[in-house]
């Protein structure tokens, strides 16, 4: 069998059938049975073994879920069985730091829903309750039926077609030996309180596959195939557009506001810093090439049948403190001389990140549903998280343009040029005190319960769930008032009143563009009331939320009912 495929695995039930390969030598025939805890074989395959590597490959008929199963491939005199085989539905979770932070890092955030002095609170809420590493640890025997399984960090110039080396093999969860293991090692957080959530929900076999470096940029995730489509491609390993040119910086709008037929928006370039890799944390320095990790990583996982993947990744230059170190205090983390040391910069085109999100996605989609004949969906349902916080007082925008662009520039998933995908929304889980630096914030079942909410709405039909925070819908100006009156797709729950939520393009042309707080007069069921009194021009613009850090742990100004937060938006 293939590298991944072991003992304890999880594979996809119907209506799709699984994928099973292996090797073999060359020309011979490898029967394949899957049998019952009595022995009793339910199903018998046969392939031959076929190209210049030596492969054989066979799919399963869709079967229902449970188990116990085994699995046996047989050439000639000589077999394998791999036993405690599960059906059910297998996630793929992808990405940098944050996705390989592991459940020994989950610790609560203080449930006191403070300000930093600009806002007055409108309403307390009771929060979700985040439990800490050790009581995550402890309930993980509950869960023998949520499997998990994590790739070794690796990186290739070629496209591999088997991994090179495994963290982790199928494994039932124990606290200590895998869930637990280390930072940033195995077994990703987010991944497991997604899956554990899932199979909470919807009570059959969740299988988890954990494929993330730290530190890494979109375009090492990506396939030059989608690379090229937005118009990258390597030269002498440096980046440049088409004909050799460096590549164009794509403009961040190709709309205007959410429909707002009185304003066009603009926004001002943005200005990067790269950081060169000074850190010897492999987990936290990835590799910057283009491809390499889709090559290592993603490609020799093509074969295997998914039922969805989750993915959280996009955060900017920080560095990595020693491992034998003490959590170091708020001063350490927030002076120039600790942020100045430099981690692997993971964003190399920012302002092409509107346009790489979605072809990493849509090239995915395609080669899954190639490398399994079909079986994976053709719009295999993609997950991801929005980016959290960084730097509290930072006047950069860096973090609010790249929340944008992962949407595609229009605000809330799914949309047009991201179907059947969902976001979880984390602006609001900032941790500062974090022992990991602020970009890794330690709160991350809020995190997955938002994934959860999305995947159960968008991939398991339910309807009638909420899943998303209100959006705005319209803008209507009164300009003998002075006001602005913005109308939400929700009902709207105020958690802050802060006066610099919202801003307002003032400006007597289209370019510079004055942004300037147009504090909150009134909040209504559907509706936010802003005053105007600074822009004394045209208005040509509104924006919430446009900051690295916009607000306080759970507690931005809007919310719906659901307790989910509203996103940002320009």
């Amino acid at each position: 069998f293939a590298s991944y495929y072991g003992d304890h695995m999880v594979l996809q039930k119907k209506p799709s059938g699984a994928v099973v390969w292996g090797h073999g030598e060359l020309g011979a025939m490898v029967t394949v049975t899957l049998s019952g805890a009595s022995g009793l074989i339910i199903m018998e395959k046969t392939a031959q073994v076929k190209g210049p590597s030596g492969t054989w490959t066979i799919i399963l008929d869709p079967m229902d879920l449970g188990g116990p199963y085994a699995l046996t491939a047989e050439q000639g005199l000589e077999n394998v069985t791999l036993r405690d085989i599960y059906f059910g539905d297998v996630w793929l979770c992808s990405g940098q730091s944050n996705m390989a932070m592991t459940v020994l890092q989950v610790r609560p955030h203080s449930t006191e829903q403070a300000g930093s002095g600009r806002e007055a609170p409108c309403m307390l809420l009771p929060l979700l309750q985040v439990v800490n590493a050790s009581q995550e640890l402890a309930a993980a025997s509950r869960y023998p039926y949520v499997r998990i399984f994590a790739a070794a960090p690796a990186r290739s110039d070629v496209e591999l077609e088997d991994l090179e080396q495994i963290d982790l093999p199928w494994s039932i969860p124990t606290a200590a030996e895998n869930l637990g293991h280390g930072n940033f090692t195995y077994f990703s957080a987010v991944c497991w309180l997604l899956g554990r959530y899932l199979y909470e929900a919807l009570g059959f076999p969740i299988g988890l596959v954990e494929v993330a470096w730290g530190g890494t940029p979109i375009e090492a995730w990506s396939s030059r195939r989608a690379l090229q489509a937005c118009g990258l491609q390597e030269d002498m390993g440096s980046w440049v557009g088409k004909g050799g040119r460096e590549a164009p910086q794509t403009s961040l709008w190709h709309s205007a506001c959410f429909n707002l037929k009185f304003a066009l928006c603009f926004a001002p370039p943005l200005s990067l810093t790269l950081s060169s890799s000074t850190s010897p944390h492999q987990h936290l320095s990835g590799p910057q090439t283009p491809s390499v990790l889709w090559n290592a990583m993603i490609h020799p996982l093509l074969n295997m049948t998914l039922r969805g993947v989750a993915w959280y990744q996009g955060e900017p230059s920080f560095p990595s403190p020693r491992a034998e170190q003490p959590p170091l205090a708020h001063q350490a983390l927030t002076s120039p001389s600790f942020w100045g040391t430099g981690e692997a910069n993971t964003i190399l085109h920012t302002d092409q990140y509107n346009c790489t999100f979605p072809a990493l996605i849509a090239d995915w989609r395609w080669a899954f549903h190639t490398g399994s004949a079909g079986q994976t969906e053709p719009l295999l349902p993609f997950g991801f998280v929005q980016l959290s916080t960084y730097r509290r007082w930072s006047a950069d925008d860096s973090f609010a343009r790249l929340r944008w662009h992962q949407t595609a520039d229009l605000g809330v998933v799914p949309n047009a040029r991201m179907p059947n995908a969902f976001m979880a929304v984390a602006m609001d889980l900032g941790d500062e005190h974090s022992p990991y630096g602020s970009v890794h914030p330690r709160d991350k079942q809020n995190v997955a319960h938002r994934l959860l909410l999305g995947a159960r709405a968008v991939v398991y039909g339910d309807k009638d769930l909420v899943f998303q925070g209100p959006y705005p819908t319209r803008a209507i100006l009164e300009v003998t008032r002075g006001l602005l009156n913005v109308t939400y797709n929700q009902e709207l729950i105020c958690r802050q009143r802060d006066a610099q939520a919202f801003e307002v393009c003032c400006s007597s042309q289209a370019s510079p563009c004055q942004w300037l707080p147009a504090p909150v007069v009134a909040v209504g069921s559907h509706t936010v009331t802003l005053a105007l009194s600074g822009c004394r021009t045209l208005v040509l613009g509104l924006r919430y939320a446009w900051a690295e850090w916009p607000c306080e742990y759970q507690a931005c100004p809007l919310y719906n009912p659901q307790g989910l937060p509203a996103p940002s938006f320009l």
